[in-house]
């Protein structure tokens, strides 16, 4: 069973007004915000398997540094060790890709691809 809860209804029950959503960025906050969504998202499928988010329908290779897919490991083995939800590294990677993409602006993306200027000499 999925319940989704009326946020502006929560909000106006505590005399409260909704404003933006904030995100944690870092630390340990941002991990337990991890966590969250893959709690909130996970869904083991119908067929059985591992769990996921049923809205990844894309499948694509993505390469990675060794210590980046070390990193991934070591993060999600910790989620593991507290029994919380069994997540893969790349599952994590797809979870972080998503959320920085979300949270990136037009302005900081034209900044990633726009050429720097050489200065005059």
């Amino acid at each position: 069973m999925n319940t989704q809860l009326d946020m502006d209804k929560i909000a106006k029950g505590l005399g409260a007004e909704r404003r933006e959503k904030i995100t944690a960025s870092g630390g340990y906050f941002g991990a337990m915000q991890i966590l969250a969504d893959i709690q909130a998202r996970f869904r083991v499928p119908s067929g059985g398997g591992r769990p996921t988010d049923r809205g990844w329908t894309e499948r694509r290779l993505l390469p990675l540094a060794p210590r980046t897919l070390k990193r991934l490991e070591e993060i999600t083995a910790k989620i593991r060790e507290q029994g919380r939800v069994n997540v893969e590294p790349m599952q994590l990677a797809a979870l972080l890709l998503e959320k920085t993409t979300d949270q990136l602006s037009e302005d900081d993306a034209e900044k990633l691809i726009r050429p720097k200027r050489r200065a005059r000499r």
